[in-house]
């Protein structure tokens, strides 16, 4: 098996500019949708917005690997990291290190990328794993870096990268590309052509013993944050753990080629994609502040509990609705409690319902509170 490292031409990757084009564009109409709903949310929730979308990012990041984190622990860490008034929930080692990461790409977003940076991601990604030789350093081993699945005696070989040896040279490459694809410099590259090509180059040297998919989805974020000038909010890696599956085999049949035109529309349709979940999501968390200011003082300590967990499961809701069954798992009530406090909020207007008896469920009444024109 050749990969793409191995072809003549390498690292210079192809592509049709003409296919990318109309995603770009749309790209930077919807940042400029994105920036303008962040300016409606209020000075005070604008920090929680922050903590949830980056939080979300972070769990997502770690879960396309396999990793699941304490969301708690996650959020705590990153109020610290951005200097709010932290939590009485504990920090934990693994947890505490991908927020410091994630806070680091978000407030440095602008600086050029250097050796130093990435070893600094590096550490603080995994500076909690004492099963790894090298933290904070490129690979050293002399074994093949290899992305492989199935069972061990018959493996199978997704990719495998450089080996360790033409890493510093590799990287060396890989960081003056970067930096000078940047905005504003003679070779810049558009949005999405640049975040897309710098995921996939980094991805195929695979420089670090690991934590590589998760540096790798961080430079996109970096990459675009420098092309639209302010730091990224973008739900990437929340919308690429949906794909995980494609993004996987994408980025697998890639790395076999020089010519990166269907990669690069791939992940231009996930950006794009990624936009318009953090578009609801600042929306939602407009609509929700909408929401308490109508309702304010309206609810009782059982409705109040069981409104805070639904808007908890953000834009989409409970999977299937709300039922009486959960809100008296919620708020420890009776049956005939709970039938009166869910008629309740139906008819202040803060639930609806849908479905008759054992089928009825109950959904957050928002349409009063969505963002005006």
């Amino acid at each position: 098996m050749v990969w793409n490292w191995q072809i003549s031409g390498w690292p210079d990757f192809r592509y049709e500019a003409a296919m990318i084009a109309p995603f770009e564009e749309r790209f930077l109409l919807s940042s400029g949708e994105v920036l303008g709903a962040v300016r409606h949310v209020r000075a005070s929730e604008r920090d929680q917005l922050r903590v949830d979308l980056l939080s979300d990012e972070a769990m997502k990041t770690s879960a396309i690997e396999g990793e699941i984190l304490d969301r708690l622990s996650v959020q705590s860490s990153l109020r610290r990291q951005f200097g709010l008034t932290p939590d009485s929930y504990p920090s934990k080692p693994r947890e505490q290190g991908v927020a410091e990461m994630m806070v680091d790409v978000y407030s440095s977003y602008d600086a050029p990328l250097t050796h130093d940076t990435l070893f600094r991601w590096h550490e603080m990604l995994l500076s909690h794993d004492r099963k790894l030789e090298v933290i904070g350093a490129y690979r050293s081993h002399a074994d093949a870096m290899q992305i492989v699945s199935g069972r061990f005696d018959r493996p199978k070989v997704h990719f495998e990268a450089p080996p360790s040896d033409q890493v510093p040279d590799e990287m060396e490459r890989y960081l003056h590309w970067f930096n000078k694809t940047a905005p504003g410099s003679a070779d810049a590259l558009p949005a999405l052509t640049r975040a897309g090509l710098c995921h996939l180059y980094f991805e195929s040297i695979h420089p670090f013993e690991d934590g590589n998919g998760r540096l790798g989805r961080a430079l996109a974020e970096k990459s675009l944050a420098q092309n639209i000038g302010h730091p990224s909010l973008i739900a990437l890696a929340f919308t690429i753990e949906r794909e995980r599956r494609a993004y996987y085999d994408n980025l697998e049949r890639h790395q076999k080629i020089l010519d990166v035109t269907p990669w690069l529309v791939w992940f231009a349709e996930t950006v794009l994609n990624a936009q318009q979940t953090t578009l609801d999501r600042v929306e939602f968390l407009i609509a929700k502040a909408r929401f308490h200011d109508r309702h304010r003082g309206r609810f009782n300590a059982r409705q109040e509990k069981t409104i805070a967990r639904l808007f908890r499961e953000g834009p989409e809701g409970f999977k299937g609705g709300l039922s009486a069954d959960n809100y008296i798992a919620i708020t420890g009530t009776s049956r005939a409690t709970a039938t009166r406090d869910l008629q309740n909020l139906v008819e202040i207007g803060a639930l609806f319902r849908t479905g008759e008896r054992r089928y009825t469920r109950y959904w957050l009444q928002l349409e009063a509170d969505t963002v005006a024109d």
